[in-house]
């Protein structure tokens, strides 16, 4: 008799805490998984009613995938089963021969693509991927003015229709480069898929440029100003400018990251965390100035260092992701506050604070190699930089510890 359920395959740890839904079957004592196609955390799955609880953000659209996924394989078992016919390797065949959810759809428009595609990166709480995807994928759709537009349609003259349309609206060089980007990230999933043939591939004579920034950095006597600043404790400028001065105490660490620090992120007097962009792990000696902002905020969060998100917030979800962009637009507004109250000319973000710990550190004059490990970034030529030994930790170390002595200078 064959035996079949759905479970949470977990067995293995899995660096983004993320696991597939899996039907595993049995019959005559062996096992098989067939996996649904979707992956979700633990804290998100129920074994005893097998289905994505409603804490995650997308459970509704996941449950009816796994549900429809699951039908599927329920019935071509009964039939197999009642022809003593069954056998894992009949079983995927008929899953081959009747096509599984994912079968390729070459009609399939690019609308419905990419809305696949968000829909699997919000299942695996990749938030801020899903929303980059969305966006630019709106802007296409509503350009096109058709929600049943297909890839072939998507060529050259379109694309620079859609180029000079962008810029008719005032949108900025930069943000047309990452729309188009992102639509050839989708385009080109849509070709391993084999939605749409490569001789269609419409980007080979559309250049992407982008345009080089204005520095955002400021003058580290001018931060000095603002920290000096007798500000009422609690008050949500007071908060905005302790956000910022930790992020520049930390080498710029970005908001998202400051967000879901914890206590366990405190190791012998280091923050040690894994940026989430990048999975790069980070080591960081809390300078003097990083250890008196986190003291201001012992105990008033269960689960973090700071209370940007609450303790009972699902990590990387939606509602997480709207929070911490909340609380980034707060802060820019009140950084601006501040550095109009000291007269500055300049406008301060949480951006700004990673910029200006890079122009300290050089105007100190540290080398370009130094400032970028400490920073995580490469340096120059990618294949040279294999061949260059790490700077030790205790020169980042230092390196950290005179930019931060800068702005604690007397103004």
């Amino acid at each position: 008799m064959v035996h079949y359920k759905l479970i949470l395959n977990d067995k293995r740890e899995s660096k983004e805490q993320v696991y597939s839904v899996v039907v595993r079957i049995t019959f005559n004592k062996n096992n098989t998984t067939l996996s649904t196609g979707i992956r979700v955390k633990r804290e998100h799955w129920d074994a005893n009613t097998q289905k994505v609880l409603k804490a995650h953000p997308n459970f509704q659209v996941l449950n009816k995938t796994i549900s429809e996924f699951y039908l599927k394989i329920q019935k071509f078992i009964h039939q197999l089963d009642e022809n003593e016919e069954f056998s894992f390797a009949a079983l995927k065949e008929r899953l081959d021969e009747k096509a599984k959810p994912y079968k390729i759809n070459t009609n399939i428009t690019f609308n419905e693509y990419s809305t696949q595609i968000i829909t699997e990166l919000f299942a695996i709480n990749k938030v801020g991927n899903a929303l980059v995807y969305q966006t630019a994928s709106n802007r296409l759709i509503g350009f096109a003015k058709d929600r049943k537009l297909k890839f072939k349609e998507i060529d050259y003259t379109f694309l620079e229709s859609f180029q000079r349309h962008l810029i008719s609206k005032g949108v900025k060089q930069n943000s047309v480069s990452n729309y188009l980007r992102t639509i050839r990230a989708i385009y080109n999933r849509a070709i391993k898929a084999k939605i749409i043939d490569r001789s269609f591939y419409p980007f080979t004579e559309v250049p992407i440029k982008s345009e080089r920034t204005a520095k955002r950095a400021v003058l580290a006597n001018d931060l000095a100003k603002i920290l000096k600043l007798d500000l009422k404790e609690n008050t949500r400028e007071w908060h905005a400018r302790n956000y910022f001065f930790l992020s520049f105490s930390l080498i710029g660490i970005s908001f998202t990251d400051l967000a879901y620090l914890k206590t366990s992120n405190i190791i012998k007097g280091r923050i040690v965390y894994r940026r989430r962009k990048t999975r790069k792990e980070y080591s960081i000696k809390i300078t003097s100035i990083a250890q008196r902002i986190i003291k201001n905020y012992d105990g008033r969060n269960e689960k973090y260092l700071l209370p940007i998100l609450p303790a009972s917030i699902i990590e990387d979800s939606l509602p997480a992701n709207q929070k911490i962009h909340q609380w980034i637009k707060t802060t820019n507004k009140w950084m601006k506050e501040l550095a109009n109250a000291c007269d500055l000319p300049e406008t301060l973000t949480t951006y700004v604070a990673r910029h200006t710990w890079a122009t300290t550190a050089k105007r100190l004059g540290y080398s370009n190699e130094l400032i970028a490990e400490a920073m995580g970034h490469e340096y120059g030529n990618k294949i040279t930089n294999i061949y260059l030994d790490n700077f030790e930790q205790s020169v980042i170390d230092e390196l950290n510890e005179r930019v931060n002595e800068v702005i604690c200078k007397p103004v």
